[in-house]
């Protein structure tokens, strides 16, 4: 697949219409990123709405669009490069709008859960195909670097906006609009392919049915175990039998893939070092951030007993630090390698996360912000440097396999979030009756955030010493 290059004057400059692409590109990720957060906070006024039976029920609004996501990644990576990454993106974007207006235009609970399944499948699509259409069409470089830059602050910046979103929306106007703005976004997306340039030959590789399969049910399995296992409790058959499913299949699918002609995702590919400790390092920030804010939702929450609104406005240093480190990336990297950003964006956000054990049980809202904001530009820096990494030194035919493969670890980081709620849990049930229920929440808490730490730390380690030759040969 040969890509039009734009190549403005300055080599490291994007352009006008490099500029165009990217907020096409960036806008997309930016709609799917909104649709996973600001749903969260809607989904107290959706159940009174709509009438749903439970608060287990309920979850379902969230995981019935991540599921599907999750599990088509592989698929949808490999059909990209098949039938063209443009066409897919454009379905993919055309499918999550107007499936967000048929979930803010729904009248129960069953309407809700199917139009957000079909958000999730579409949101698959999106995933891997913006990002390789990003890594073709600006060359290997600080052009891309810079792309990518800008895509990870965005996408960071559509979490916070949309918890704070989610809380003004609902509060002034109602749920259906966390649904019916996506549908805004979108129609100006599609508007904006337009400026995508179309792309030459396409892959004649047959599709891998058996890697579809084991892949997309593998994963499905991993992500339903990890989704209902808090609350089903992780000794519950049916967690247990997900989770046992996932292994078995990932086992049988790298099986499959050594011996099939076309693989769904050729090893050679998943044994490169970049992409596989890349990838870790990818899970590692991903599931460390992402569960590191929950547990600050809790802290402000139940502890400092804000409201939704206030919890949202908490997480806006959070969102303004990511930004700011998606601007800078391009130069860091360009400055210290892919590996030494990585590896400081790690130190960053480990030592970040470790300092909230000094949060307090009142008050301490400006180390709150220090150091939520400090651990939001440390996990963008190492975002960008993990994708950049595992989209460098590949075939461009490889390179939709390697978007998929780099956009999977934030869909199955969720077994981080898992982890840092067993801990605090268990930090929790070993303090009661010790001291106040606040106090012995704060303690559960601290213990998590402090465990996030010290994992971010081990992986920046990780990073130096299994990334650093691997990059230099790549360079």
């Amino acid at each position: 697949m040969v890509a039009t290059d734009i190549r403005p004057a300055d080599g490291n400059r994007l352009g006008l219409s490099g500029w165009l692409i990217l907020a096409t590109l960036c806008g997309a990720t930016f709609m799917a990123g909104l649709d996973f957060s600001i749903v969260t906070v809607a989904l107290p006024e959706i159940g009174r709405d709509l009438g749903f039976a439970s608060t287990g029920s309920l979850q379902w609004v969230a995981t019935a669009c991540l599921l599907p996501t999750a599990s088509l990644l592989p698929l949808f990576s490999r059909v990209a490069d098949i039938v063209g990454r443009r066409r897919l993106f454009i379905a993919g974007v055309a499918l999550f709008t107007v499936f967000s207006l048929i979930a803010g235009l729904a009248t129960g609970p069953a309407m809700l859960i199917a139009a957000r399944v079909g958000q999730g499948v579409a949101a698959a699509m999106i995933a891997p195909t913006a990002i390789a259409l990003m890594t073709t069409v600006f060359p290997e470089g600080p052009r891309r670097t810079k792309a990518l830059g800008v895509n990870g602050a965005v996408l960071s910046l559509g979490f916070v906006l949309g918890t704070l979103g989610g809380g003004v929306i609902t509060s002034g106007l109602n749920w259906r609009w966390t649904m019916l703005i996506l549908v805004f976004i979108g129609a100006l997306v599609l508007l904006g392919t337009i400026t995508l340039p179309r792309t030459g030959t396409r892959s004649a590789a047959r599709l891998d049915i058996p890697g579809a399969l084991l892949s997309g049910v593998g994963l499905f399995a991993l992500v339903y175990g990890i989704s209902t296992g808090a609350e089903a409790g992780w000794g519950n058959p049916v967690t247990l039998g997900s989770l046992a499913l996932a292994v078995v299949c990932v086992g049988v699918f790298l099986q499959v893939e050594r011996r099939h002609a076309a693989p769904l995702i050729p090893l050679r590919v998943l044994n490169r070092p970049t992409v596989k400790w890349g990838g870790l390092i990818g899970f590692i920030t991903l599931g460390m951030c992402g569960g590191t804010t929950v547990l600050l939702s809790l802290y402000m929450q139940d502890v400092l007993r804000y409201s939704p609104l206030a919890t949202g406005a908490g997480f806006l240093a959070e969102g303004v630090m990511a930004l700011i480190a998606g601007m800078l990336a391009a130069r860091l990297i360009t400055m210290w390698g892919t590996v030494g950003t990585m590896t400081v964006g790690l130190v960053v956000q480990g030592l970040s996360t470790a300092a909230m054990v000094l949060l307090p049980e009142e008050g301490g809202l400006a180390l709150l912000l220090t150091t939520s904001g400090a651990m939001g530009f440390g996990h963008v820096l190492t975002v960008v440097a993990f994708i950049t990494t595992m989209t460098s030194g590949l075939r461009d035919d490889e390179q939709g396999v390697a978007a998929g493969l780099s956009q999977l670890p934030q869909f199955v980081a969720g077994v981080g979030t898992a982890g840092l709620a067993a801990v605090a849990t268990m930090r929790t049930e070993a303090l009661s009756g010790t001291t106040t229920s606040t106090a012995t929440m704060l303690g559960g808490l601290h213990t998590a955030m402090l465990t996030a730490g010290i994992v971010c730390l081990v992986g920046a380690a990780l990073a130096l010493v299994f990334l650093r030759r691997p990059a230099a040969e790549t360079a």
